[in-house]
């Protein structure tokens, strides 16, 4: 961490002399962090800066070698405006949703109670739909944490693992028993997300930075959020495709997803949709009597 000009986290005092057994001057009368580990002392230090309720912590000095709440607090700002932009960052589209005022009131309160546990700040938000949810001030928009839901899979699937995605030729030579029998190995990038309101119509209205697209609809919607040839993009499903993915996802055959896929969609079509998912990129590999096919990342 860049120290700021006149602060000083000092991990320990200066050993006391030998030969006299005084302590030194500056140090005289004062409280030092003698009896702790530089772990603890860097774990207060990173509680401090995110609760101003907190008191400076011990070993934090000035250019006096006393306390310095002024200086602190710089380091307290900086550290939640970086934070705040990160979010915003991740979050345009439920910024735009609240307002930025609206959003930053959000998102501090939100950093408050959650520190950063990884030093990525692109997986630093990840719950916070979840905070969302339960925040009272956006209880007027119910469809809110879904809308960073989703937003948090599309950066999820910016960020996956590379795969190449199989073409239809691939499993256009197996025989029909053969097909339906298949474990498909779906890209690493795909996220499914359901949502009684419609997610992916809001996120896809608020796309443009003019006026705002109305929607013809309003109605639950399933998303599947894919990374193919380096672009995310968001598709609206139809109606048992959310249930055929989702039962491929741990292991399910062709013929077993498709079954999920019927039980919750009469209507569902298993040849066109295995079809789609595959001009999508959905689809890097499959598993068939064992053996595995998949293509090399490039």
């Amino acid at each position: 961490m860049m120290s700021q000009p006149g602060l000083l986290l000092l991990a320990r005092p200066s050993a006391p002399s030998k030969s006299s057994g005084a302590l030194p001057a500056a140090a005289a009368g004062k409280r030092h962090p003698v009896s702790r580990s530089p772990a603890e002392i860097q774990q207060a230090f990173a509680a401090a800066l995110l609760d101003p309720q907190l008191p400076v912590p011990d070993g934090v000095l000035g250019r006096s070698a006393a306390p310095d709440l002024r200086r602190f607090a710089v380091y307290r700002n900086n550290i939640v405006a970086g934070l705040t932009q990160s979010l915003r960052r991740q979050f345009p589209v439920s910024e735009r949703l609240v307002g930025e005022n609206f959003f930053r009131a959000m998102a501090r309160d939100y950093i408050a109670g959650h520190r950063p546990r990884s030093p990525l700040l692109m997986t630093y938000g990840d719950d916070f739909p979840d905070f969302i949810e339960g925040f009272p001030p956006a209880g007027d928009l119910p469809y809110l944490a879904d809308v960073a839901r989703l937003e948090v899979a599309w950066s999820q699937a910016y960020h996956a693992a590379e795969a190449v995605s199989l073409e239809f030729a691939a499993l256009k030579g197996l025989a029909a028993q053969d097909l339906i029998g298949a474990r498909l190995t779906l890209h690493p990038s795909l996220r499914l997300l359901r949502s009684p309101y419609p997610m992916a119509g809001i996120w896809a209205a608020h796309q443009s930075q003019g006026e705002v697209v109305g929607l013809d609809r309003w109605e639950a919607e399933d998303a599947l959020v894919l990374r193919a040839e380096t672009q995310v993009r968001i598709h609206r499903m139809a109606p048992g495709r959310y249930a055929f993915l989702n039962a491929l996802l741990p292991g399910s055959t062709i013929e077993e997803a498709g079954e999920a896929a019927l039980f919750e969609a009469r209507e569902f079509d298993l040849g066109s949709c295995v079809v789609e998912i595959l001009s999508a990129g959905a689809v890097v590999g499959f598993i068939l009597g064992g053996a595995r096919c998949e293509l090399p990342a490039q």
